[in-house]
């Protein structure tokens, strides 16, 4: 019987959460800033790999049918995901939309995993709450339709109980060697899928996360050395995994223009530090959207200030010190205070958006929250407990229902999102460089003659494959309707040949010349060799994940 009243808090929580995804079963797209662009480039991600093509990078569709490599810059996770979804019948919509609702009941369920595996039952549920039910959280899902960011946080609190049970089983003699090597595969996998879900946010949490693995080697891992070289080899496998995706992002992403369109936008959005208390509920820009950090969390702050003062458990209070103090930071790193340090490091301007660090702030406040409140009513009578804890569980729900919502919605046929798409997805910091920011109208052909005569005939066309037949009749200089980026080549009758794609006639177009004749001319999308490294990395990593399985499984088997 114990063994499946255990359940029962994981599958209440589940139903609760279904209350504020009611929206998502409505049909339509629900109306958010980025909502449709996401259904587009999932489309353009799925046609890319049912053409075979494993790490889609190239958007066929976008950008007035010219491409576009934004899907070589935007985390991929969430796009597997729906692919998945749109694989087993779904709409490009409907899978969207099932992607938002399991990440939102997953990332509740993995903050209960976790703090219930430290804290116990009631730690875990409040937390969980608190983690779910932050204005933010509706932010993310029903005014930006942040697919990536809220993919992210499903991971956080994974990667925290791994990080937990690897420093547990360390000192544990029982199957140590077994455990330990389950929980490092858990960990790294763990991490991987948090940069594949969006890498900003993936690098925000990298100091919370540091900072939890220095306590749980002075707690849980009494001190012992071996709990740094598994992280160490943890986090490898993670950076490993999503090698194929964060390596190309960071190295070629010199080829676009990133830090020109991000450059000082950043500065421009800072947070009033009374937002975090108060700000309207708002469908508009980043400027008028809630930055509330939410009634319930405030709470929990307050609560978990009262047991700093109160325990006597010195754990306890270095745990709840050092997460109060990464609170404010995450608060002060949002506001104008915190300008020279946008200004001093470029890589923060990256972000675009200072508000992107209330990711940090509700999983933050959803650990204290979820540890203070059980704490602080431990010694009351069961029935007195009983009240505060269900009283703190309504709070967080209570105060987000007008938020459960969206403006409105789209209702849009599958076609719409199938088609050549004028729009590229981004803001235009994924555009390569030797163009302009945004294309202004469809081309006439796929491929054009500039000058002399000849007759193009179009051949087989993928994502990343366009090939044509070629009738000239005099020398004549051609040009592919295609922006260019690295990786693309041009092969005239089997033959490599240069395109040019800095004319200040055609900017970011490509152009050649084919002499007099019939030629064959594919324009193909290759891996540079900074990808092929990268992919093999991840391979490598993958092969590496399975075999340890494999013999995780044929240890278990002999023991």
């Amino acid at each position: 019987m114990k063994k499946y009243i255990q359940w029962i808090a994981p599958i209440l929580l589940v139903f609760i959460a279904l209350f504020p995804l009611a929206a998502f079963f409505v049909p339509g797209l629900p109306h958010g800033h980025d909502a449709q662009d996401h259904v587009v480039r999932i489309a353009n991600f799925y046609k890319a790999l049912t053409e075979g093509v494993i790490f889609p990078r190239w958007g066929g569709n976008l950008n007035w049918g010219y491409g576009h490599p934004v899907m070589m810059f935007l985390y991929p996770c969430s796009s597997y995901i729906a692919s998945f979804f749109h694989f087993v019948g779904l709409s490009f919509v409907d899978a969207t939309k099932a992607v938002f609702v399991v990440a939102y009941i997953g990332s509740i369920l993995t903050m209960y995993l976790w703090m219930n595996a430290i804290w116990g039952r009631r730690a875990g549920i409040i937390g969980a709450l608190l983690y779910g039910f932050a204005p933010y959280r509706f932010v993310d899902i029903y005014v930006r339709m942040a697919i990536g960011e809220h993919m992210a946080f499903v991971f956080p609190p994974l990667i925290m109980y791994f990080l937990y049970k690897l420093a547990t089983s360390i000192v544990s003699p029982k199957n140590q060697e077994l455990r330990t090597r389950n929980y490092m595969l858990g960990l790294g996998v763990s991490f991987a899928l948090l940069v594949l879900s969006h890498n900003a946010i993936a690098l925000m949490f990298i100091p919370i996360i540091g900072l939890y693995g220095l306590y749980l080697f002075f707690t849980e891992a009494k001190k012992n050395f071996l709990f740094f070289v598994y992280c160490f080899m943890s986090f490898g496998l993670g950076f490993g995994l999503s090698a194929f995706f964060w390596i190309p992002g960071f190295i070629e992403g010199k080829y676009t223009l990133r830090n020109i369109v991000t450059a000082g936008e950043a500065l421009q959005r800072f947070v009033p530090f009374t937002a975090f208390f108060y700000s309207p509920w708002d469908y508009g820009g980043n400027t008028t959207l809630t930055k509330e950090v939410g009634i319930a969390q405030w709470l929990g702050f307050l609560a978990s200030c009262i047991v700093f003062i109160k325990t006597k458990d010195k754990h306890m209070r270095i745990l709840l010190l050092v997460s109060g103090l990464s609170f404010f930071v995450s608060l002060f790193i949002m506001t104008g205070a915190s300008w020279w340090i946008w200004k001093q490091m470029m890589i923060l301007q990256n972000f675009q958006f200072p508000v992107r660090f209330l990711s940090t702030t509700v999983f933050i406040t959803a650990v204290i929250g979820g540890i203070a409140i059980p704490y602080i009513s431990r010694n009351y009578e069961l029935r007195t407990k009983n009240l505060v804890f269900f009283v703190f569980c309504l709070v967080p729900i209570v105060s987000t229902i007008h938020m459960w919502h969206p403006k409105d919605y789209q209702r849009e046929p599958e076609s719409f999102y199938t088609r050549v798409y004028p729009g590229t997805t981004d803001t235009g910091e994924s555009t390569p460089i030797w163009t302009t920011r945004f294309q202004e109208e469809y081309p006439k052909a796929p491929m054009e003659f500039i000058s002399g005569e000849a007759r193009i005939t179009p051949g087989k066309r993928t994502t990343t494959i366009h090939e044509y037949t070629i009738e000239a009749s005099t020398r004549a200089e051609l040009m592919e309707n295609t922006l260019y980026f690295p990786g693309w080549t041009v092969l005239v009758d089997g033959v490599v040949i240069e395109p040019e794609f800095q004319s200040g006639l055609h900017r970011g177009i490509m152009t050649f010349w084919v002499s007099e004749g019939v030629h064959s001319v594919s324009v193909e999308f290759r891996d540079t060799k900074i990808r092929r490294i990268a992919q093999y990395i991840s391979i490598g990593s993958v092969v590496l994940s399975l075999v340890s399985i494999g013999f995780y499984s044929i240890w278990k088997k002999r023991t």
